[in-house]
């Protein structure tokens, strides 16, 4: 089973920009979705972020549509989530994972207004 480890979290003003990285244990050819999640503060319900698809197919959220991009880098086997116009509600831990898999840790963004 692959393991995706997350990073590129902190702190941020409003208005600004973050990239997060999930590097897999293994070749991200292998992985048909890779999907990005994130639960906001007080254990709120974890939302569905953002999807891509081995073929380079991507679907976001209508709450982040426009504002995050996602991209890959084959040769490191990772997966990236390029974060601009962030705003407050977008403070959460974010986390990458695919089918099947297990939740990693995550990693922490916080947009400050």
């Amino acid at each position: 089973q692959v393991q995706l480890v997350e990073s590129g979290g902190g702190l941020v003003q409003a208005g600004g920009s973050l990239r997060l990285s999930c590097a897999a244990s293994r070749s991200i050819d292998t992985l048909n979705v890779i999907h990005w999640y994130r639960q906001g503060p007080g254990n709120q319900r974890r939302e569905w972020v953002a999807a891509l698809t081995k073929l380079g197919n991507t679907t976001y959220a209508a709450s982040v549509k426009d504002r995050f991009i996602l991209s890959r880098d084959n040769a490191k086997n990772s997966v990236y989530l390029q974060m601009n116009s962030l705003k407050p509600e977008d403070t959460a831990v974010y986390y990458c994972r695919t089918f099947p898999g297990d939740w990693g840790q995550g990693t922490q963004v916080t947009v400050s207004s």
